[in-house]
Order: structure tokens, then sequence, then C-alpha cells
């Protein structure tokens, strides 16, 4: 098959090509604009190979978009472009709405009209698939907030109803609107996934994880929103890869299936344990977790997010393989061997400065 994966350059994305490469005989043509966050370099590994194209494309030029979809005639379309970033979606939510509304509106109608041209075999092989996020569920109760200490937490399901905190999960939430209506009005096959926080190698050092690792080997501060006590259900980038193409392949249209990594960890736990192996593969006179600072906290801060991917395992037999201290020491690693990625992907425009602090300081007044 042919497979078209916009915003393939990202971190994500690249996982995604990276798979199709390695472990199946699909081709691949990435289509990515190559914003601040989207880099080639994470796809050396594969950009040789003669079943991968790259079109520098933005997913909102429509001429562009219906030549690429002429020139390759993909069999599936898997759309991971998007502005993913909740601080910046708070400095400047302008970008997230042009980019996860405008952006995913044009896909649709470009890969609307290609399929009608399709015959009728054609037609029954493709598949749009829209990769996206937990956010759009809003934020579930905290184990503080439960009075009965001896109840189930509740998890985001696949019938869990929508409510967006942040322009960047309010952005994503109208996109998978848009993605449902386009199957129900214009009979497009369309399958959505909804994802909780992926980490893992190639991501870009504004999110937590990457962040906290460079910021220590620096000796900078490592710096902790609130209290730290926010709860994420932590996904290794490559099992989300691996569920991914389980699902354009073998999920049913019209369906949506979250996609979890079982690991509810609080942030303040998560740079912890990053401290604790940098001790140990890195040490120093200090314990790197003297450098963990608290500053004040997000406006809107979702308290904790956990996903119920129970359908995956049931329906498609998928479950993820790293647990989150497997994959994070695989992380750590990749991040202390590849220090030539990390400097060539930051450039002058972001030093790993905090984000979102413009309409913090607006908040207060």
């Amino acid at each position: 098959m042919k497979v078209l994966v916009t915003g393939g350059a990202g971190f994500i994305g690249s996982a995604l090509i990276r798979y199709l490469i390695n472990e199946t005989d699909n081709s691949v043509i990435n289509v990515d604009k190559l914003t601040y966050a989207g880099n080639l370099e994470s796809l050396k590994s594969v950009a040789t190979s003669d079943r991968y194209f790259f079109e520098q494309v933005d997913i909102c030029e429509r001429n562009e978009l219906e030549n690429t979809f002429k020139r390759y005639k993909p069999d599936l379309v898997m759309h991971l472009a998007a502005e993913s970033h909740v601080d910046r979606s708070i400095t400047g939510p302008a970008e997230f709405i042009k980019t996860n509304i405008v952006g995913t509106y044009t896909l649709l109608e470009v890969a609307r009209e290609y399929w009608s041209t399709l015959s009728e075999s054609e037609k029954g092989k493709f598949r749009f698939h829209h990769i996206s996020t937990d956010e759009v569920y809003g934020d579930l109760p905290h184990p503080e907030e439960i009075k009965n200490k001896s109840d189930d937490l509740p998890l985001f399901t696949e019938q869990t109803p929508y409510a967006p905190s942040s322009p960047y999960s309010a952005s994503k939430a109208s996109s998978d609107h848009l993605v449902r209506a386009w199957l129900r009005t214009f009979g497009l096959p369309t399958i959505i996934t909804n994802c909780s926080n992926n980490y893992g190698p190639y991501h870009f050092p504004e999110k937590l994880i990457p962040l906290v690792i460079l910021n220590a080997l620096e000796g900078k501060s490592l710096p902790i929103y609130g209290k730290g006590d926010q709860i994420r259900d932590w996904l290794y980038v490559d099992d989300h890869a691996r569920a991914l193409y389980k699902v354009v392949t073998e999920g049913v249209i019209g369906e949506t299936y979250n996609i979890g990594g079982h690991n509810e960890k609080q942030n303040i736990e998560v740079v912890k344990t990053i401290c604790d192996i940098l001790d140990e593969l890195v040490p120093k006179e200090q314990s790197y977790a003297e450098l963990i600072t608290f500053v004040d906290d997000r406006p809107g801060h979702d308290r904790r997010y956990a996903i119920d991917s129970s359908k995956m395992n049931k329906e498609l037999s998928w479950n993820p393989v790293e647990t989150f201290e497997t994959g994070l020491r695989k992380t750590v690693k990749w991040y202390l061997n590849n220090q030539d990625w990390c400097q060539n992907v930051q450039d002058g425009s972001y030093q790993r400065e905090r984000l979102g602090v413009l309409a913090n300081s607006l908040n207060e007044r």
C-alpha cells in the first residue's frame, strides 16, 4: 500500500514512518511543512529507502495537497500534522486554529475529492485515519478529589464527552468533529484515535521529558508547574506507532480507539525518576533532583488524564510493550547518545525558555 502521512517529520509522525519502512512493505509519502518541531534528521535512518518519499507541503495549501494526491495516489491517509504544545497555544492560539482546524478541513476536502475518483474496489480499501489526543476530553478527577478511596478512578473511554480546556485541545476537538462529519455527511471512510502523552527518542525539547533531561545535563533548573501533582498516562512512542498501524489496517470505519500506555504518573514523579536515572548514568557530586524548582502553574492546567485502552486490546489485540521504567530508561540513554540531534533541532528562536507566561500575566490582571 501507499501510505500518506501528514506531519511525518514530527515526533510521533517520524516514529510512525520509521515503523512503516522498517516493519512493513508499504511505501510512505511524508507530507510536512517543516515547522520548528518538524525535522528530517529524525528520518535519516529511512530516508534512503526507495519506498520513502518526502513532499514539503502545508496542509492548508489546497492546490499543493491536490497535486500530491494526484502524484502518489495513496491508499491510506494518516493525519498527524498539528500544532501540539499547550503552552504555545496559550501564547499564540491563532496558529493552532489555522493548522489544526483549517488544515484538517482542507485535507478532508482534498481526500474526499480524490476518494470520489476511485473505483469501487479502491474506495473499499481507502482509509482516512485522524490521530488526535486524550486532551479533547478535558480532565479527570484527581485521587485527592475522590472521597471514597476504595473507588476505582475513572478513565477516559471512547464515549467520554468532550470538554477541552486549552486552545490546543479545543482545536483538536474541533478537528475530531470535522472528521466525524465528513464520514456521516459525505461517506468518507474515517477512523479516529485519541492517545495519551507520548515520550521517547526524537522528542522536541519543549516537552517535559526531553526538557528535563537536557536542562539537567546542563545544570539548569528543572521547572515543575504548581505542585507537580498533575497526572498523565505515559505512552512510549514506538508502542503508539504499532497501535496506529493496527488501527488503520484492522480498525472499523467510523470507530474511535483510545490508545494509552497504562502508566499513570505525577509530573513530579516523572522528573524525579529521570533524575535517578541520570544520577546512575552520568553521576555528579550532587543529585540532579536538587535542580528541581516549582513555578506558577499553567493557566487552565488539567490535573489528570488517564486512558482506558481496553477496546484496543479486545478488538485489535494491541497492548503496549514498554513499561514506563523501560521506556524512560531507553529515552534518557537516547538523549545522552544523541546530543548532536538535540543541538541541531534547537534554533535561535527557542532556548528552552518557558512559554505561555504572557497569557498567565494577563490572567492575573
